[in-house]
C-alpha cells in the first residue's frame, strides 16, 4: 500500500447526483474522525446520522486509499476504532514565545512524532525566528524520513494579538519586530507549506478544549501566565477572537494607573504585577536568585515561605481579573496555564478566593484548574488549528 493518501474513488460529481451525495457522506465521516478523534464506527454513525452500513462502506474505501485506519480492540468487531492513517500526512506546530521557539511534527491524529525547543534572544525578529524554525523542521523531517511535500499545513502561535484576517499582528507594542509583516505569507514561504497564525493563549484554549481540561465544556477561559499574560476564550464551543482578533488581552487590564509602565504603553496593567519578570523581582528581596518562575514554584512547593507568599499573592491578583472575566462572560471553567500552574492549590486557592470576593454574588463560580496539557498546550493547539484548516482527500 502506498504511503501517500490518494483521492478516493470517483472523479468530480454533478451536484445532486448519487456520486455527489457519496462524496458529501465521505466528507462527513472524515470530519467526524477529525472532530472525535479515535472513534468507533458506531460513534461515527451517531455523529453523522448515517446508517451504520454506509459508515462501514465509507470507512473501508478511505482505509483502502490510506486516509483512515481501523484498529481492532479486544471487544471484537463492534469495538474497532477508526482514526487517521499514520502515513496520511503530517502537521507542523511552531510555538513562538518571547524567549523561545518550539517546533513539532505530528501525524493527523495529533500524535507528536518529534519536537525540539530552542531559546531566543529578547527582541527577536520574525525572519530570524522563522529561519530557525525551518532549520529545526528540516532536521526533524530528516530524522523521521518525511519529505517536504508530506507536511500538509503548519500552525504558528505568537505571544501577541493576531489580526482578524489571521495574517499578522494586531498590536505594534507587544512584538515590535514582527509588526507590519504579513506573518502568514512569510511563514508559508519560509516553511514551504500553508500556515495558520494564532495568538498563543487562543491556541492554548483550543488545545485544552480539544484534548485537555476543557473537553466537553462549552464556555471556558484559558489563562496564559508567562513573560506575557493573556486569555483564550471558548464560547459556545468555539474559539472567540473578537472583532479584530484581540479578545482576551486580560494582561492589559489596568489595576493601578499610578504603577509601573507596561510594554503596551499604559501603566499598571495586570501583566506588570504577575508576569514572569514581575514574579522574579518580588522574590529577589528574600535573598533567592531564581532564574525562572519554575524555580520559584519549585521552592514554594518545597515550603519556602517567601516564594509561597509570592505565588499566593500572584494568584490573588489573577483572581481579581478572573472575577471581572466571570462577570462579563460567565465561563464554566477557567484553566490556568504557564509555569505558575505547576503550583497547583498554592496558586489556585487564593485565585478562587478572589473570584468569590469580586465576582457577582448569586452567579455560578467557575471551576478553576491547572492545565492538563502543561507546556504542550500551545503547541497542541497550533496542531489542532492546522488540522482544522487542512483539506483532506475524500
Amino acid at each position: 500500500m502506498s504511503s501517500h493518501p490518494t483521492t478516493a474513488p470517483g472523479g468530480p460529481a454533478a451536484p445532486g447526483s448519487q456520486a455527489a451525495l457519496r462524496v458529501a457522506n465521505r466528507r462527513r465521516v472524515v470530519d467526524a474522525v477529525r472532530s472525535l478523534g479515535d472513534v468507533t464506527q458506531a460513534g461515527i454513525a451517531r455523529e453523522t446520522a448515517l446508517a451504520p452500513s454506509t459508515v462501514s462502506s465509507i470507512v473501508k474505501e478511505l482505509t483502502a486509499c490510506d486516509l483512515l485506519a481501523v484498529e481492532g480492540e479486544h471487544g471484537g468487531r463492534r469495538g474497532q476504532r477508526v482514526r487517521f492513517s499514520a502515513s496520511a500526512g503530517f502537521l507542523l506546530g511552531v510555538d513562538v514565545g518571547h524567549r523561545h521557539v518550539e517546533v513539532a511534527v505530528a501525524d493527523l491524529n495529533l500524535t507528536i512524532r518529534a519536537r525540539r525547543r530552542t531559546d531566543l534572544p529578547a527582541g527577536h525578529r520574525a525572519t530570524e525566528v522563522l529561519a530557525t524554525a525551518r532549520e529545526i523542521l528540516s532536521e526533524l523531517r530528516t530524522g523521521l524520513g518525511i519529505t517536504a511535500d508530506r507536511v500538509l499545513r503548519a500552525g504558528l502561535t505568537l505571544p501577541a494579538p493576531v489580526d482578524a484576517d489571521g495574517k499578522g499582528l494586531d498590536s505594534r507594542a507587544i512584538l515590535p519586530h514582527w509588526a507590519g509583516l504579513d506573518v502568514q505569507a512569510t511563514a508559508s514561504r519560509v516553511l514551504d507549506c500553508p500556515v495558520v497564525v494564532e495568538n498563543d493563549a487562543n491556541a492554548g484554549a483550543v488545545g485544552e478544549h480539544t484534548l485537555g481540561a476543557g473537553r466537553g465544556v462549552q464556555d471556558m477561559a484559558y489563562l496564559k501566565v508567562s513573560h506575557g499574560v493573556g486569555a483564550g476564550l471558548v464560547l459556545g464551543g468555539r474559539l472567540y477572537r473578537g472583532a479584530s482578533g484581540a479578545a482576551g488581552e486580560i494582561g492589559h487590564v489596568t489595576l493601578d494607573e499610578r504603577a509601573g509602565l507596561c510594554r503596551c504603553g499604559n501603566r499598571g496593567c495586570l501583566e506588570t504585577f504577575v508576569s514572569s519578570s514581575a514574579v522574579l523581582e518580588l522574590v529577589r528581596p528574600s535573598g533567592r536568585q531564581p532564574r525562572s518562575v519554575r524555580d520559584v514554584v519549585d521552592a514554594a512547593l518545597a515550603g519556602d515561605p517567601g516564594c509561597s507568599r509570592v505565588v499566593a499573592d500572584t494568584g490573588r491578583l489573577l483572581g481579581g481579573a478572573v472575577a471581572q472575566l466571570c462577570n462579563l462572560l460567565n465561563p464554566e471553567l477557567v484553566v490556568l496555564g504557564g509555569d505558575l500552574s505547576r503550583a497547583g492549590e498554592l496558586v489556585l486557592a487564593p485565585l478562587d478566593e478572589s473570584v468569590r470576593r469580586y465576582a457577582l454574588h448569586g452567579g455560578t463560580q467557575p471551576r478553576t484548574m491547572a492545565s492538563e496539557l502543561g507546556p504542550q498546550a500551545h503547541l497542541l493547539g497550533a496542531l489542532v488549528l492546522a488540522r482544522s484548516k487542512t483539506p483532506l482527500p475524500v
